[in-house]
C-alpha cells in the first residue's frame, strides 16, 4: 500500500508546471463565492483547512501552538481543469484578493498530449514577439508642407474596391457625342465591383461566436453604413447566416463565405430567390493561416440548437470541413469550379473569389486567378491570425507570415502587368499589437487592396482575455469567459450587443481618421497608395530585402 500511495503522488502534476499560478489573499477574502462561480473551467474551489498557528495570550503570554480550521481558495492541480489566466476571478472579486500570474516557467506542453490526443485550442499562436508589420514606418513625407494635406480638413475618400478591374483597353466603352457612353451592344463581361472601406470584418461564423457577439457586429456594420456613411463589409464565415439576414436590404453588407463543409449552403441557395439585395461578396474558404492545410473545425460543445438547425447537421457533434481540393485534380482546378458555380448562381452580379493560406504555393494560385475572368480577388490568410478550434503545432508551427507572401504576390502581378486588375486581400496578425491603422496602411503600401481582421475585432469590441502569452484561448471549448464564442446561454447573456456595436463604431471610425493621417504626408486623398512600397521602410537590412523597400536606421 506504502510503495502504491507513494507511486500515485509521485505522478500528479504541481502548480509549477501550470501556465497561470492563481495568487489568493486569505486576509482580504471574505469569502464571497464569486471567483469560484464564474470560473470558466472551475480552476479553483472553496476547500478547509487546518492550520497550526502558534500564538500567544493573557497577561503573561506564552507561546502556544494551537491548530485552526480556516476557509481557503485553492487552486486545483488537474490538467482537465487548469487556470488559464483569464483574470474572469479577479474582475468579481470585490476586495482584489485573487489574481492568476504568469508562470513563464511552467511546462505545460509537456503533458499536453494526455490521452493520446494533440492539444487542440482557440485564439492566436503564442508568440510575444513584434511582428514584422509593427517594424515598418513610414518614411516618405512630402516637403512642400508639413503636411502636404490636412489630414483635419482636406476632404479624404478612403476606400477600395472588391472586384476585378479591367484595363480601359477592355473596358466596353464607345465615344458618343464627345462623351464615353457603355456599349451596351458588347458582348464584353463587365466584372461586378463594390466600392468598400479598406479594412473588411474577418470571416468569424455564427458558431465561432456567440448569437450575441454577432448579432452585435452586424448591428455595428449596419449603423458604420447607413448612418456614419462608411462601407465596411463583415465576412459571415462558414455555416450559414441567421435566416433573416438573408431575405433582409442589410444582406448587401455582408461577404457570405462557402468552405468544403457547405454547411448551412441549403438554406442560402434556397433563399436566392427572396433575396432584396444582393451580397457584398462571396467568399470560397481553401485555407485558413492560422492552421493551413486543415479544413474548419467546430467542437462538439458549441453545436447546440440553434447552430445545428442553421447549419443543418445534429447536436453536440464535431463539425469538421475537409480541404475540398484533395477530391479534384488541382487547387488551381477547385477554385475555378467554384467560382463559376457561385458566379451563376448570382447571375454574374456578386464578386466571387477565393481565400487561401499563406504559403509558398499562394503564387501557383495566384497565376491562374490572374487568368481567369470571373475572380473578383484573393484573399491571403497568413500566419498570425486567430482561430477558433486548432491543434497547437499548427498555430505554433505552420504557415507563412502574411508581410512577405502579399509582397511577393503583388511583385508578381506588377511583372505581369496586371496589378490594378485583381485585389489582394491581407490578413493573418493585423493589429496583434492594436495598431489596426499603422498595420493596415502598411499591407495596403506593400500591395493589398484591403486588409482582413479578426481577432483584434473581438479584443477591441468585447474585451477578450486572450493574448500570446497562452492566456484563456477556450475559443473552441464553448467555455469563453466573456461570452464572445460560446453558445451556452449562461455566458453569452454576459456579452451586451448593444455595447458590441457602439465599439464597432468607434474602432472604425478611429481607424478612418488614423489612416488619413498616415496616407496625408504622402499626398493621397482620393485613391489608396496600393503597393507605393517607397513611402515605407524597416530598421533590418535582410526584412528590407525581402520586401523590396528601404532600409533605415
Amino acid at each position: 500500500m506504502e510503495s502504491a500511495t507513494k507511486l500515485d503522488y509521485n505522478h500528479q502534476l504541481s502548480l509549477k508546471e501550470l501556465p497561470y499560478i492563481i495568487r489568493w489573499r486569505g486576509d482580504r477574502c471574505t469569502s464571497c463565492g464569486r471567483c469560484t462561480a464564474v470560473c470558466p473551467v472551475k480552476a479553483i474551489e472553496p476547500a478547509v483547512k487546518v492550520h497550526r498557528i502558534v500564538q500567544s495570550e493573557g497577561f503573561i503570554p506564552t507561546p502556544s501552538a494551537v491548530r485552526k480550521i480556516v476557509h481557503v481558495i485553492e487552486q486545483v492541480a488537474d490538467l482537465d481543469r487548469y487556470c488559464t489566466g483569464c483574470g474572469t476571478c479577479t474582475l468579481v472579486c470585490p476586495n482584489d484578493a485573487i489574481e492568476p500570474e504568469y508562470n513563464p516557467h511552467n511546462k505545460f506542453l509537456y503533458f499536453k498530449n494526455r490521452g493520446g490526443e494533440g492539444y487542440k485550442r482557440g485564439g492566436r499562436r503564442n508568440d510575444p514577439s513584434i511582428s514584422t508589420l509593427d517594424r515598418l514606418k513610414f518614411t516618405r513625407i512630402s516637403m512642400l508642407t508639413d503636411p502636404a494635406l490636412d489630414a483635419g480638413r482636406h476632404e479624404f475618400r478612403v476606400r477600395t474596391l472588391l472586384g476585378r478591374i479591367l484595363p480601359p483597353e477592355e473596358l466596353p466603352l464607345k465615344r458618343v457625342n464627345g462623351k464615353l457612353m457603355v456599349d451596351k451592344e458588347s458582348s464584353k463581361f463587365i466584372p461586378p465591383v463594390r466600392e468598400i472601406f479598406p479594412i473588411i470584418i474577418g470571416s468569424m461564423s455564427l458558431g465561432a461566436l456567440s448569437p450575441s457577439m454577432w448579432e452585435g457586429l452586424a448591428m455595428g456594420v449596419a449603423y458604420l453604413n447607413e448612418v456614419e456613411g462608411l462601407p465596411v463589409v463583415m465576412c459571415t464565415g462558414e455555416g450559414g447566416v441567421p435566416p433573416r439576414l438573408l431575405k433582409s436590404k442589410y444582406l448587401k453588407y455582408f461577404i457570405v463565405q462557402i468552405a468544403s463543409g457547405y454547411f448551412g449552403w441549403d438554406e442560402i441557395i434556397h433563399a436566392i430567390p427572396d433575396m432584396v439585395e444582393d451580397p457584398a461578396g462571396i467568399e470560397i474558404k481553401y485555407g485558413q493561416g492560422a492552421k493551413p492545410g486543415d479544413g474548419g473545425l467546430l467542437m462538439a460543445q458549441k453545436v447546440l440548437k440553434l447552430i445545428a438547425g442553421i447549419r443543418g447537421v445534429p447536436q453536440f457533434v464535431d463539425l469538421a470541413s475537409p480541404p475540398t481540393h484533395q477530391t479534384k485534380y488541382s487547387i488551381e482546378e477547385a477554385v475555378a469550379k467554384m467560382i463559376q458555380s457561385m458566379s451563376m448562381a448570382w447571375g454574374f452580379r456578386v464578386p466571387v473569389y477565393p481565400k487561401i493560406s499563406g504559403t509558398k504555393t499562394a503564387r501557383a494560385v495566384l497565376n491562374n486567378l490572374a487568368r481567369n475572368p470571373y475572380a473578383a480577388a484573393l484573399s491571403i490568410d497568413g500566419e498570425d491570425g486567430g482561430t477558433g478550434a486548432a491543434y497547437n503545432v499548427s498555430m505554433d508551427k505552420m504557415g507563412h507570415p502574411i508581410a512577405s507572401n502579399l509582397r511577393e504576390c503583388y511583385l508578381d502581378l506588377v511583372r505581369q502587368g496586371k496589378q490594378n486588375e485583381l485585389p489582394l486581400i491581407a490578413a493573418g496578425g493585423v493589429a496583434k499589437k492594436g495598431n489596426l491603422a499603422a498595420n493596415a496602411a502598411a499591407l495596403i503600401m506593400l500591395g493589398a487592396s484591403a486588409v482582413s481582421v479578426g481577432k483584434y475585432i473581438m479584443q477591441a469590441t468585447a474585451n477578450c482575455f486572450g493574448d500570446e502569452y497562452n492566456r484563456c484561448n477556450l475559443c473552441n471549448t464553448g467555455k469563453c469567459p466573456r461570452g464572445i464564442t460560446t453558445q451556452d446561454p449562461k455566458l453569452y447573456r454576459r456579452l451586451d450587443s448593444d455595447k458590441v456595436a457602439e465599439r464597432l463604431v468607434e474602432v472604425f471610425k478611429a481607424a478612418n481618421v488614423e489612416m488619413r493621417k498616415i496616407f496625408a504626408p504622402m499626398g493621397r486623398s482620393t485613391e489608396l497608395p496600393i503597393g507605393m512600397s517607397d513611402g515605407l521602410s524597416i530598421d533590418d537590412k535582410a526584412m528590407a530585402e525581402r520586401l523590396d523597400i528601404s532600409y533605415a536606421c
